[in-house]
C-alpha cells in the first residue's frame, strides 16, 4: 500500500476537476500557504482541489543540523547550492505518488499543477520534468533548479511554467531564479519570469499572477 505525504487538503464545493499540489519551503509545513488559497479567488466552476503536503523532518546542515521540516538537506549555501540529491529525488517521487493518487481520484494529469516555494519549488521542477504524463503547469516561487542536469521526460514538452521571484530576496537571490529560466530553456521550455519588489516571501501582486496562471493552465470546459 502506497504511503502518501500527510497534507492539508482543501476541497472544492463540487467534485474536483483539477488539482494544485503546493509544496512549502524549508522549516514550514502545509499550513503555510493555506491562507493564500481563498485569496486566489479561483472560480467555483473550476472545481480545484488544493493539496498542501507536509515535508518530513530532517537535520539541516546549514542550520547547524537542527531537525526541521525539509524536502532535502542543504549542505552549503551559494549560487550553486550543495544539497542531498537523494533526498530531493525521494521528495519528487513522493510528489509523483500524490499525482498518481489524483489521477486515481479522476483528475487527469494535464489538469494537475505543481507549485512550490523555495525548497518546495526545487522539488516541483524535478518532479514535473521527470513525470511520464504531461502535467498542467508548474509554479516556481522564490526558488531555484538544483537538479538541472536531469534527463527530462519528453511528455513535458511545452509545459507551462511561471517563475516568481523577489528582487531583494536574500535567502534565494534573484540570480538563482534567473538561472532557473536559463536551465529550463535548455529543455526547450519557455518559462515566464516575473519579478516583484519583495524579499523571500509572497506579495499581493504575485498572488494575483498566481491565480491568473492557474486559471490559464486549468481552463473550465
Amino acid at each position: 500500500m502506497t504511503e502518501y505525504l500527510p497534507a492539508v487538503e482543501i476541497e472544492p464545493a463540487t467534485s474536483a476537476k483539477a488539482s494544485v499540489i503546493w509544496l512549502h519551503g524549508l522549516g514550514a509545513d502545509g499550513h503555510d500557504f493555506e491562507p493564500i488559497v481563498p485569496a486566489l479567488k479561483i472560480p467555483a466552476a473550476m472545481a480545484v482541489r488544493f493539496i498542501l503536503p507536509h515535508a518530513p523532518s530532517l537535520p539541516v546542515t546549514v542550520n547547524n543540523g537542527i531537525v526541521m521540516p525539509a524536502w532535502y538537506d542543504i549542505i552549503r549555501f551559494g549560487e550553486e547550492r550543495e544539497f542531498n540529491r537523494a533526498q530531493l529525488e525521494a521528495s519528487a517521487n513522493a510528489v509523483h505518488a500524490l499525482i498518481e493518487r489524483e489521477i486515481e481520484r479522476g483528475v487527469p494529469a494535464n489538469r494537475i499543477v505543481l507549485a512550490g516555494f523555495s525548497q518546495g519549488g526545487a522539488v516541483c521542477y524535478h518532479a514535473a520534468l521527470t513525470y511520464a504524463q504531461r502535467l498542467g503547469g508548474v509554479l516556481g516561487l522564490s526558488t531555484y533548479f538544483p537538479t538541472h542536469d536531469l534527463p527530462a521526460n519528453a511528455a513535458q514538452a511545452g509545459l507551462p511554467i511561471m517563475i516568481c521571484h523577489g528582487t531583494v530576496d536574500m535567502v534565494v537571490p534573484m540570480v538563482m531564479g534567473r538561472n532557473s529560466v536559463r536551465h529550463l530553456e535548455t529543455y526547450g521550455l519557455s518559462p515566464e519570469y516575473k519579478a516583484y519588489h519583495m524579499a523571500h516571501q509572497v506579495c499581493p501582486e504575485e498572488i494575483d499572477d498566481i491565480a491568473g496562471f492557474i486559471r490559464k493552465c486549468l481552463p473550465t470546459a
